[in-house]
Protein backbone atom coordinates (compact mmCIF):
# COMPACT_ATOMS: atom_id res chain seq x y z
CA UNK A 1 0.00 0.00 0.00
CA UNK A 2 1.43 3.44 -1.10
CA UNK A 3 0.31 6.64 0.45
CA UNK A 4 -0.57 9.61 -2.07
CA UNK A 5 1.02 12.65 -0.45
CA UNK A 6 0.08 16.18 -1.61
CA UNK A 7 3.35 17.45 -3.69
CA UNK A 8 4.73 20.85 -3.52
CA UNK A 9 2.76 23.40 -5.57
CA UNK A 10 4.33 26.73 -4.84
CA UNK A 11 6.91 28.70 -3.42
CA UNK A 12 5.04 30.06 0.30
CA UNK A 13 2.24 27.57 -0.25
CA UNK A 14 2.41 25.20 2.62
CA UNK A 15 -1.51 23.65 2.50
CA UNK A 16 -3.84 23.10 -0.42
CA UNK A 17 -7.87 22.54 0.00
CA UNK A 18 -8.76 19.27 -1.32
CA UNK A 19 -11.13 19.25 -4.62
CA UNK A 20 -13.33 17.02 -6.05
CA UNK A 21 -12.34 12.96 -6.17
CA UNK A 22 -11.76 12.11 -10.07
CA UNK A 23 -11.64 8.16 -8.65
CA UNK A 24 -13.51 6.61 -5.91
CA UNK A 25 -12.38 4.09 -3.28
CA UNK A 26 -12.20 0.67 -5.48
CA UNK A 27 -11.52 2.31 -8.97
CA UNK A 28 -8.56 1.66 -10.66
CA UNK A 29 -6.85 3.77 -12.54
CA UNK A 30 -3.82 4.25 -15.24
CA UNK A 31 -0.34 6.27 -14.43
CA UNK A 32 -0.51 9.82 -15.27
CA UNK A 33 -4.31 9.54 -14.88
CA UNK A 34 -5.89 12.36 -12.65
CA UNK A 35 -7.26 11.36 -9.07
CA UNK A 36 -8.19 14.36 -6.98
CA UNK A 37 -7.92 18.55 -7.53
CA UNK A 38 -6.13 20.11 -5.29
CA UNK A 39 -7.41 23.94 -4.70
CA UNK A 40 -4.48 26.88 -3.75
CA UNK A 41 -4.44 30.44 -4.20
CA UNK A 42 -3.34 30.04 -7.42
CA UNK A 43 -4.68 27.53 -9.33
CA UNK A 44 -7.01 24.49 -9.17
CA UNK A 45 -4.44 21.47 -10.30
CA UNK A 46 -5.38 17.96 -10.94
CA UNK A 47 -2.99 15.28 -9.09
CA UNK A 48 -2.22 12.10 -11.02
CA UNK A 49 -1.54 8.88 -10.29
CA UNK A 50 2.52 8.07 -10.10
CA UNK A 51 1.88 4.70 -10.85
CA UNK A 52 -1.16 2.25 -12.47
CA UNK A 53 -3.07 0.62 -9.58
CA UNK A 54 -6.26 1.04 -7.45
CA UNK A 55 -7.98 3.94 -4.74
CA UNK A 56 -7.79 1.86 -2.01
CA UNK A 57 -9.19 4.20 0.75
CA UNK A 58 -9.24 8.40 0.69
CA UNK A 59 -8.24 10.05 3.47
CA UNK A 60 -9.11 13.60 2.42
CA UNK A 61 -11.94 14.37 1.36
CA UNK A 62 -13.66 16.84 -0.84
CA UNK A 63 -13.43 20.51 1.16
CA UNK A 64 -10.89 19.67 3.78
CA UNK A 65 -7.22 20.63 4.27
CA UNK A 66 -4.31 19.32 3.57
CA UNK A 67 -0.51 19.91 4.64
CA UNK A 68 2.34 19.60 1.71
CA UNK A 69 3.78 16.32 2.03
CA UNK A 70 0.41 14.99 4.09
CA UNK A 71 -1.11 11.58 2.88
CA UNK A 72 -4.60 11.92 1.31
CA UNK A 73 -5.24 8.43 0.08
CA UNK A 74 -4.09 4.90 0.21
CA UNK A 75 -3.22 3.55 -3.26
CA UNK A 76 -2.20 -0.43 -4.38
CA UNK A 77 -0.04 -0.69 -7.22
CA UNK A 78 -1.37 -3.33 -9.55
CA UNK A 79 -4.54 -3.64 -11.78
CA UNK A 80 -8.18 -3.21 -9.81
CA UNK A 81 -9.23 -6.69 -8.64
CA UNK A 82 -12.36 -7.92 -10.39
CA UNK A 83 -15.42 -7.28 -7.95
CA UNK A 84 -17.79 -10.41 -7.39
CA UNK A 85 -21.31 -10.30 -8.39
CA UNK A 86 -22.90 -10.82 -5.85
CA UNK A 87 -21.81 -11.09 -2.07
CA UNK A 88 -22.53 -12.69 1.22
CA UNK A 89 -23.96 -10.85 3.93
CA UNK A 90 -20.90 -10.85 6.27
CA UNK A 91 -18.89 -10.07 3.02
CA UNK A 92 -20.64 -6.99 2.71
CA UNK A 93 -18.39 -3.50 2.99
CA UNK A 94 -19.21 -2.03 6.37
CA UNK A 95 -20.82 1.53 6.42
CA UNK A 96 -18.04 3.65 7.39
CA UNK A 97 -18.69 6.21 4.37
CA UNK A 98 -18.88 9.83 6.25
CA UNK A 99 -20.32 11.10 3.58
CA UNK A 100 -22.05 9.61 -0.11
CA UNK A 101 -20.21 9.09 -2.58
CA UNK A 102 -20.98 11.39 -5.85
CA UNK A 103 -19.59 10.87 -9.80
CA UNK A 104 -16.88 13.44 -10.31
CA UNK A 105 -19.07 15.68 -12.54
CA UNK A 106 -21.24 15.88 -9.32
CA UNK A 107 -19.20 16.93 -7.46
CA UNK A 108 -18.06 19.45 -9.84
CA UNK A 109 -21.41 21.06 -9.79
CA UNK A 110 -21.88 20.68 -5.99
CA UNK A 111 -18.88 22.75 -5.75
CA UNK A 112 -19.33 25.45 -7.91
CA UNK A 113 -23.00 25.61 -6.66
CA UNK A 114 -22.13 25.75 -2.94
CA UNK A 115 -23.99 22.65 -2.33
CA UNK A 116 -23.45 19.99 0.74
CA UNK A 117 -23.42 16.16 -0.70
CA UNK A 118 -24.96 15.26 2.14
CA UNK A 119 -28.35 17.52 0.77
CA UNK A 120 -28.39 15.39 -1.82
CA UNK A 121 -30.27 12.18 -2.46
CA UNK A 122 -28.24 9.46 -4.57
CA UNK A 123 -29.96 8.05 -6.78
CA UNK A 124 -27.04 5.92 -8.97
CA UNK A 125 -25.70 2.49 -8.23
CA UNK A 126 -25.13 1.96 -4.82
CA UNK A 127 -26.45 6.00 -3.65
CA UNK A 128 -23.94 7.53 -5.49
CA UNK A 129 -25.29 10.81 -6.54
CA UNK A 130 -25.18 11.94 -10.09
CA UNK A 131 -25.18 14.90 -11.83
CA UNK A 132 -29.16 14.50 -12.41
CA UNK A 133 -29.46 14.32 -8.92
CA UNK A 134 -27.43 17.53 -8.68
CA UNK A 135 -29.53 19.46 -11.00
CA UNK A 136 -32.87 18.21 -9.44
CA UNK A 137 -31.94 19.28 -5.90
CA UNK A 138 -30.80 22.85 -7.39
CA UNK A 139 -34.61 23.11 -9.18
CA UNK A 140 -36.36 22.05 -6.10
CA UNK A 141 -34.00 24.36 -4.16
CA UNK A 142 -34.82 27.18 -6.77
CA UNK A 143 -38.34 26.90 -6.85
CA UNK A 144 -40.91 29.47 -5.19
CA UNK A 145 -41.75 28.69 -1.93
CA UNK A 146 -44.81 30.16 0.15
CA UNK A 147 -43.46 33.18 2.18
CA UNK A 148 -43.09 32.20 6.25
CA UNK A 149 -44.34 34.34 8.95
CA UNK A 150 -41.95 36.47 9.65
CA UNK A 151 -40.74 35.68 13.34
CA UNK A 152 -41.57 38.10 15.78
CA UNK A 153 -39.38 41.04 16.85
CA UNK A 154 -36.93 41.09 19.33
CA UNK A 155 -38.07 43.29 22.79
CA UNK A 156 -35.85 45.80 21.28
CA UNK A 157 -33.82 47.13 18.19
CA UNK A 158 -34.72 46.77 14.42
CA UNK A 159 -37.04 44.08 12.92
CA UNK A 160 -34.69 42.15 10.92
CA UNK A 161 -35.36 42.33 7.29
CA UNK A 162 -37.52 39.67 5.78
CA UNK A 163 -35.70 36.61 4.29
CA UNK A 164 -37.62 36.52 1.18
CA UNK A 165 -38.79 38.73 -1.50
CA UNK A 166 -41.81 40.87 -0.56
CA UNK A 167 -45.56 38.74 -2.11
CA UNK A 168 -46.49 42.07 -4.08
CA UNK A 169 -43.07 42.32 -5.89
CA UNK A 170 -41.31 38.63 -6.73
CA UNK A 171 -38.84 39.51 -8.66
CA UNK A 172 -36.61 41.47 -5.62
CA UNK A 173 -34.77 38.48 -4.53
CA UNK A 174 -31.08 38.24 -4.03
CA UNK A 175 -28.81 35.15 -3.77
CA UNK A 176 -25.92 34.07 -1.69
CA UNK A 177 -23.44 31.40 -3.51
CA UNK A 178 -20.50 30.61 -1.34
CA UNK A 179 -17.15 31.83 -2.99
CA UNK A 180 -15.10 28.98 -4.73
CA UNK A 181 -12.02 28.19 -2.74
CA UNK A 182 -9.98 29.07 -5.34
CA UNK A 183 -11.79 32.45 -5.51
CA UNK A 184 -11.35 32.57 -1.41
CA UNK A 185 -7.72 32.44 -1.67
CA UNK A 186 -6.77 34.90 -4.45
CA UNK A 187 -8.88 37.79 -2.14
CA UNK A 188 -6.72 36.71 0.56
CA UNK A 189 -3.62 36.84 -1.46
CA UNK A 190 -4.28 40.23 -3.44
CA UNK A 191 -5.46 41.61 0.44
CA UNK A 192 -1.76 40.33 1.50
CA UNK A 193 -0.08 41.57 -1.15
CA UNK A 194 -1.97 45.22 -0.27
CA UNK A 195 -1.10 45.10 3.10
CA UNK A 196 2.95 43.97 2.91
CA UNK A 197 4.14 45.77 0.01
CA UNK A 198 5.07 49.17 -0.65
CA UNK A 199 3.37 49.40 -3.59
CA UNK A 200 3.32 52.19 -6.27
CA UNK A 201 1.67 52.71 -9.95
CA UNK A 202 3.58 54.47 -12.55
CA UNK A 203 1.88 54.95 -16.25
CA UNK A 204 3.00 55.55 -19.68
CA UNK A 205 1.54 55.09 -23.43
CA UNK A 206 2.72 53.11 -26.56
CA UNK A 207 2.29 53.72 -29.98
CA UNK A 208 1.55 50.25 -31.30
CA UNK A 209 2.08 51.22 -35.08
CA UNK A 210 5.22 49.38 -35.74
CA UNK A 211 4.32 45.88 -33.58
CA UNK A 212 0.78 46.58 -35.85
CA UNK A 213 2.39 46.99 -38.80
CA UNK A 214 4.82 44.30 -38.59
CA UNK A 215 2.20 41.78 -37.30
CA UNK A 216 1.07 42.34 -40.22
CA UNK A 217 3.62 42.20 -42.80
CA UNK A 218 5.20 38.71 -41.12
CA UNK A 219 2.28 37.15 -39.44
CA UNK A 220 0.86 34.85 -42.25
CA UNK A 221 4.76 33.57 -42.93
CA UNK A 222 5.66 33.44 -39.37
CA UNK A 223 2.42 31.31 -38.67
CA UNK A 224 3.56 29.01 -41.56
CA UNK A 225 6.95 28.51 -40.12
CA UNK A 226 6.15 28.13 -36.63
CA UNK A 227 2.54 26.50 -36.83
CA UNK A 228 1.51 29.61 -34.13
CA UNK A 229 0.21 33.32 -34.46
CA UNK A 230 2.51 36.07 -33.81
CA UNK A 231 0.86 38.35 -31.06
CA UNK A 232 1.50 40.87 -28.82
CA UNK A 233 2.88 39.36 -25.79
CA UNK A 234 6.15 37.95 -27.21
CA UNK A 235 7.07 41.36 -28.00
CA UNK A 236 6.90 42.70 -24.75
CA UNK A 237 8.22 39.60 -23.37
CA UNK A 238 11.09 40.90 -25.04
CA UNK A 239 10.73 44.37 -24.23
CA UNK A 240 10.75 43.36 -20.56
CA UNK A 241 13.70 40.84 -20.43
CA UNK A 242 16.12 43.65 -22.22
CA UNK A 243 14.49 46.57 -19.71
CA UNK A 244 14.91 44.22 -16.23
CA UNK A 245 18.70 43.59 -17.44
CA UNK A 246 19.29 47.13 -17.11
CA UNK A 247 16.49 48.11 -14.50
CA UNK A 248 17.62 45.05 -12.05
CA UNK A 249 15.56 46.22 -9.13
CA UNK A 250 12.51 45.00 -10.82
CA UNK A 251 13.57 41.54 -11.05
CA UNK A 252 14.66 41.03 -7.35
CA UNK A 253 12.92 40.34 -3.98
CA UNK A 254 13.00 41.28 0.10
CA UNK A 255 14.18 37.83 1.98
CA UNK A 256 14.52 38.60 5.43
CA UNK A 257 16.85 41.86 5.51
CA UNK A 258 18.60 40.93 2.16
CA UNK A 259 17.24 42.02 -1.40
CA UNK A 260 18.31 39.03 -3.80
CA UNK A 261 18.41 39.94 -7.34
CA UNK A 262 17.79 37.43 -9.47
CA UNK A 263 20.33 37.06 -12.53
CA UNK A 264 17.51 34.99 -14.60
CA UNK A 265 14.39 36.03 -15.97
CA UNK A 266 11.50 33.84 -15.73
CA UNK A 267 8.59 36.07 -16.75
CA UNK A 268 4.75 34.60 -15.16
CA UNK A 269 2.17 35.37 -17.58
CA UNK A 270 -1.52 35.68 -16.73
CA UNK A 271 -3.99 34.29 -18.16
CA UNK A 272 -7.70 33.26 -17.57
CA UNK A 273 -8.08 29.68 -15.84
CA UNK A 274 -11.92 29.62 -15.52
CA UNK A 275 -12.43 30.45 -11.99
CA UNK A 276 -9.73 33.02 -11.61
CA UNK A 277 -6.27 33.98 -13.33
CA UNK A 278 -3.33 31.95 -13.01
CA UNK A 279 0.26 32.85 -13.66
CA UNK A 280 2.38 30.16 -15.13
CA UNK A 281 5.92 31.11 -15.70
CA UNK A 282 8.14 31.21 -18.66
CA UNK A 283 11.39 29.71 -17.61
CA UNK A 284 14.56 31.63 -18.68
CA UNK A 285 12.85 33.51 -21.13
CA UNK A 286 15.49 35.63 -22.28
CA UNK A 287 16.51 32.40 -23.76
CA UNK A 288 13.85 31.64 -25.60
CA UNK A 289 12.42 32.78 -29.24
CA UNK A 290 9.44 34.55 -30.20
CA UNK A 291 7.77 31.61 -31.97
CA UNK A 292 9.16 29.70 -28.58
CA UNK A 293 7.45 32.34 -26.24
CA UNK A 294 3.97 32.38 -28.10
CA UNK A 295 3.63 28.53 -28.04
CA UNK A 296 4.42 28.17 -24.83
CA UNK A 297 1.83 31.18 -24.03
CA UNK A 298 -0.72 29.33 -26.08
CA UNK A 299 -0.28 25.98 -24.65
CA UNK A 300 -0.44 27.89 -20.73
CA UNK A 301 -3.67 29.43 -21.45
CA UNK A 302 -5.08 26.14 -23.01
CA UNK A 303 -4.09 23.96 -20.06
CA UNK A 304 -5.63 26.30 -17.68
CA UNK A 305 -8.73 26.03 -19.32
CA UNK A 306 -8.80 22.27 -18.82
CA UNK A 307 -6.58 22.77 -15.16
CA UNK A 308 -4.03 20.52 -16.32
CA UNK A 309 -0.70 23.10 -15.72
CA UNK A 310 1.78 21.34 -13.01
CA UNK A 311 2.36 23.04 -9.89
CA UNK A 312 6.09 23.90 -10.63
CA UNK A 313 5.09 25.35 -14.05
CA UNK A 314 2.97 28.04 -11.25
CA UNK A 315 6.23 28.98 -9.19
CA UNK A 316 9.30 31.07 -9.01
CA UNK A 317 8.56 33.27 -11.67
CA UNK A 318 10.80 37.08 -10.99
CA UNK A 319 8.42 39.34 -12.91
CA UNK A 320 4.69 39.31 -13.86
CA UNK A 321 3.20 40.90 -17.32
CA UNK A 322 -0.74 40.68 -16.99
CA UNK A 323 -3.26 42.06 -20.03
CA UNK A 324 -6.21 43.59 -19.41
CA UNK A 325 -6.73 44.89 -22.79
CA UNK A 326 -7.58 41.22 -23.93
CA UNK A 327 -11.16 41.75 -21.57
CA UNK A 328 -11.37 45.68 -22.89
CA UNK A 329 -9.67 47.75 -20.19
CA UNK A 330 -8.54 50.54 -20.87
CA UNK A 331 -6.33 51.08 -17.69
CA UNK A 332 -5.75 49.72 -14.50
CA UNK A 333 -3.67 49.37 -11.51
CA UNK A 334 -2.16 45.43 -11.30
CA UNK A 335 -1.44 44.19 -8.21
CA UNK A 336 1.91 42.66 -7.00
CA UNK A 337 2.41 38.84 -7.08
CA UNK A 338 4.27 38.27 -4.15
CA UNK A 339 7.69 37.79 -3.00
CA UNK A 340 7.75 39.67 -6.67
CA UNK A 341 8.91 43.59 -6.43
CA UNK A 342 7.01 44.64 -10.57
CA UNK A 343 4.41 43.83 -12.86
CA UNK A 344 3.58 45.40 -16.20
CA UNK A 345 -0.15 46.02 -16.81
CA UNK A 346 -0.80 46.12 -20.75
CA UNK A 347 -4.51 47.01 -22.00
CA UNK A 348 -6.89 47.64 -24.64
CA UNK A 349 -5.08 49.09 -28.14
CA UNK A 350 -7.64 52.05 -29.01
CA UNK A 351 -7.20 54.28 -31.58
CA UNK A 352 -6.10 58.14 -30.42
CA UNK A 353 -5.29 61.40 -31.56
CA UNK A 354 -1.97 62.46 -30.63
CA UNK A 355 0.87 64.91 -31.93
CA UNK A 356 3.74 63.96 -33.81
CA UNK A 357 6.45 66.66 -34.90
CA UNK A 358 3.81 69.38 -34.83
CA UNK A 359 1.26 67.43 -36.47
CA UNK A 360 -2.05 66.16 -34.55
CA UNK A 361 -2.41 62.16 -36.03
CA UNK A 362 -4.78 59.02 -35.29
CA UNK A 363 -2.48 56.31 -33.13
CA UNK A 364 -2.90 52.93 -32.16
CA UNK A 365 -1.97 53.64 -28.61
CA UNK A 366 -1.64 51.20 -25.45
CA UNK A 367 -1.70 52.54 -21.68
CA UNK A 368 1.18 50.73 -19.89
CA UNK A 369 0.87 50.39 -16.42
CA UNK A 370 3.82 49.45 -13.99
CA UNK A 371 3.03 48.77 -10.09
CA UNK A 372 6.45 48.13 -8.22
CA UNK A 373 7.65 47.90 -4.65
CA UNK A 374 8.98 50.63 -3.15
CA UNK A 375 10.82 49.47 -0.78
CA UNK A 376 13.12 48.09 -3.67
CA UNK A 377 12.21 50.15 -6.40
CA UNK A 378 12.53 53.80 -6.39
CA UNK A 379 10.65 55.87 -8.31
CA UNK A 380 13.18 56.78 -10.98
CA UNK A 381 14.47 52.86 -11.40
CA UNK A 382 10.31 52.12 -12.05
CA UNK A 383 9.70 55.09 -14.81
CA UNK A 384 13.22 54.43 -16.37
CA UNK A 385 11.83 51.00 -16.52
CA UNK A 386 8.57 51.73 -17.87
CA UNK A 387 10.00 54.20 -20.11
CA UNK A 388 12.46 51.67 -21.67
CA UNK A 389 9.44 49.24 -22.94
CA UNK A 390 7.59 51.99 -24.35
CA UNK A 391 10.58 52.85 -26.33
CA UNK A 392 11.15 49.02 -27.58
CA UNK A 393 7.61 48.66 -28.62
CA UNK A 394 7.54 51.81 -30.40
CA UNK A 395 10.62 50.78 -31.92
CA UNK A 396 10.96 46.55 -32.16
CA UNK A 397 13.97 46.45 -34.56
CA UNK A 398 16.15 47.66 -30.96
CA UNK A 399 14.71 44.33 -29.60
CA UNK A 400 16.77 42.91 -32.54
CA UNK A 401 19.83 45.08 -31.68
CA UNK A 402 19.53 45.09 -27.91
CA UNK A 403 19.87 48.74 -28.55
Amino acid sequence: MEELKVPSVGESIVEVEIGAWLKQEGESFAQDEPLVELITDKATLELPAPFPGTLKKVLKRTGETARVGEAIALLEAGAAEAKPQAQAPQEAPQASTPEPLAMPAAERLMREKGVSPEAVQGTGLGGRVLKEDVMRHLEEREAPRPPEPAPPPPPSGPVPPPAQAPADKPWRVSEAVPMTPLRRRIAERLLLARQTTAMLTTFNEADMSAVIALRKELGEAFQKKHGVKLGFMSFFVKAVVQALKEIPELNAEIRDNAIVYHRYYDIGIAVGGGEGLVVPVLRDADRLSCAEIERQIADFAERARTKKLKPEELMGGTFTITNGGIYGSLNSTPLLNPPQVGILGMHAIQERPVAREGQVVIRPMMYLALSYDHRIVDGREAVTFLRRVKELIENPVRLLLEV
